[in-house]
């Protein structure tokens, strides 16, 4: 669906995206994560066409970026991080506006509005929304006409717990559809749970490009820690592959005398400090 071969951007005379290469398959969720100013909106406004004046190759859809027509416009939908809603009308009359510049066949707005919970206040000025709810009627505008890729700029940003599951799960509903999805996130357990795989930026270069899971696992397997009570508590650990060689652990459970085990793995934040030496603020 995407691919990007040697891609060179600059705003000044100092190139600002250097030498970037990735390809994102129909289908996949692909997340794009890295600090303020490592060029993640930037490489959006690329592919979606914005900024023409770059090096290299970048295609959607099998089209260069420097020429995206009108149809393109038909297969993609956008949520950006803030609201691009007119504040003086009310939710469904910005839904109706929207899907009234596409062609084809549009998503019911009541479905919708009912889908992320705004159903009763569909008929209320978006100037009286909160930000999540916001948040929450941008996400669907980008869905109103059922395009065949989402780009996605935090959309879980500024929503309580039960909205941000509800968020991910359409989210992934959305990727059982045949959608391809760009999510780029600050969130970390977001990008863990919901990408197939993940690009580090900083700097305007891609410092590691995999599976979340693959990335977790090559920096560091699994630790198993252990306490037990030896003239007062006292605490072991050991690599989760390596539990058969641990005599003293083998030894602590034949004679029943652990008093916690427990395992863990680095997250996807501790591997980005790791790879880049940059934390995601």
């Amino acid at each position: 669906m995407i691919e990007v071969k040697n891609l060179t951007f600059s705003y000044t005379n100092k190139p600002f995206i250097t030498d970037m290469n990735f390809d994102v398959k129909k289908g996949e969720i692909f997340g794009f994560l890295g600090p303020s100013g490592a060029g993640k909106s930037t490489l959006q406004k690329i592919l979606l066409g914005m900024l023409p004046g770059y090096q290299g190759l970048a295609t959607v859809g099998g089209t260069e970026c420097r020429k995206h027509g009108d149809s393109f416009y038909q297969m993609i939908g956008v949520d950006f991080e803030y609201s691009t809603m007119y504040e003086k009308l009310t939710a469904r009359e910005n839904l109706e506006f929207f899907s009234s510049l596409y062609e084809g066949k549009k998503r019911p707005i009541n479905e919708l509005l009912e889908r992320v919970g705004l159903e009763n206040d569909a008929d209320k000025k978006v100037s009286d929304y909160s930000k999540g709810m916001k948040s929450r009627l941008n996400f669907v505008k980008a869905l109103i006409h059922d395009p065949e890729l989402l780009f996605l700029d935090e959309p879980t940003s500024g929503l309580d717990p039960t909205n941000n599951r509800m968020m991910k799960d359409m989210i992934l509903e959305e990727k059982k559809r045949g959608k391809t999805i760009l999510l780029t996130t600050h969130n970390m357990q977001d990008a863990t749970e919901l990408c197939d795989r993940v690009a580090f930026i900083v700097g305007g270069q891609i410092y590691a490009l995999d599976s979340p899971h693959n990335l977790i696992m090559s920096k560091g397997a699994a630790k198993l820690t252990y306490t037990w009570d030896e003239n007062g508590e006292r605490s072991g650990s050991c690599r989760l592959d390596c539990v058969a060689d641990d005599q003293r652990l083998s030894k602590l459970i034949s004679e029943n005398r652990l008093l916690s085990i427990h395992s863990s793995e680095p997250t996807l934040n501790d591997i980005f400090i790791e790879i880049t030496g940059r934390t995601l603020v």
